[in-house]
């Protein structure tokens, strides 16, 4: 089998590469100079798995996008990585994402949508740099619940889900093995964690999803994850010792 991986270059994708290369499929990471010949840089693919840039201003036309091609091209299979809770009105960049997956499900082609909870990894730079001060300063409330997940998770589940025909149609929402805060990964390392504003310059979505965190945190289950693995997906104790030596 032969994917492209639109955005193959960033965190995710490379993820998702090894997942697929690991499970001996063949990848092509493509980045935005894709674009520039889209049905050129899916020719001869098997399937294609879209993961857009993060904040992309319009995810759906950049989803479009890659349909048509996909399309024009003879290639079948679509995976879409969306976001957990796609359809929160108060988050600008969630409900791109899910004008996305509409467009996704109306393709004609064979999809697979996953909806990923944030990663374990986007905390461990900041849990790096908390080791000399002792405390995880986030932009958000730190005892909200998140279905935090590891990305080696998505991505082997991603593989999974790309590679079996009784996927197809099927929407995955994808979270750890538990709900956990902010506070309960600072704790695992032995630090504290505390709300701090946002930088000034933080782009408006941003600002508008750490808002809805306050509020609602991100909540999502383990099922679906333990499904396509076919084992308990990471704990963020486990995570942690295995990415960040703790």
């Amino acid at each position: 089998m032969k994917v492209a991986i639109l955005g193959g270059s960033g965190k995710t994708g490379r993820a998702v590469g090894a997942a697929l290369a690991q499970a001996g499929a063949a990848t092509r990471p493509l980045g935005r100079a894709a674009f520039d010949d889209l049905p050129a840089a899916l020719a001869g693919a098997d399937a294609v798995h879209v993961i857009a840039p993060n904040l992309h201003p319009d995810e759906p036309s950049y989803v479009a996008a890659v349909v048509d091609a996909a399309r024009a091209t003879g290639v079948g299979r679509l995976g879409y990585h969306s976001v957990a809770s796609p359809y929160a009105p108060a988050m600008p960049h969630h409900l791109g994402k899910a004008a996305s997956e509409d467009l996704v499900r109306r393709s004609g082609l064979a999809w697979t949508i996953l909806q990923p909870c944030a990663y374990v990894q986007n905390l461990l730079p900041a849990l790096r740099a908390a080791r000399t001060s002792g405390e995880l300063t986030v932009p958000y409330a730190v005892d909200v619940p998140f279905g935090m997940v590891d990305l080696h998770d998505v991505a082997a589940a991603t593989a999974v889900a790309l590679r079996g025909e009784e996927h197809v149609g099927a929407t995955y929402e994808l979270g750890g093995p538990a709900l956990v805060s902010v506070a309960d990964v600072a704790a695992a390392v032995g630090l504290t964690a505390r709300r701090v504003p946002a930088e000034p310059e933080a782009h408006p979505w941003l600002r508008a999803m750490f808002d809805y965190y306050d509020a609602h945190g991100l909540p999502t289950g383990g099922v679906p994850l333990r499904a396509l693995l076919g084992r308990p997906p990471a704990s963020v104790r486990e995570v942690l010792a295995r990415d960040l030596g703790s």
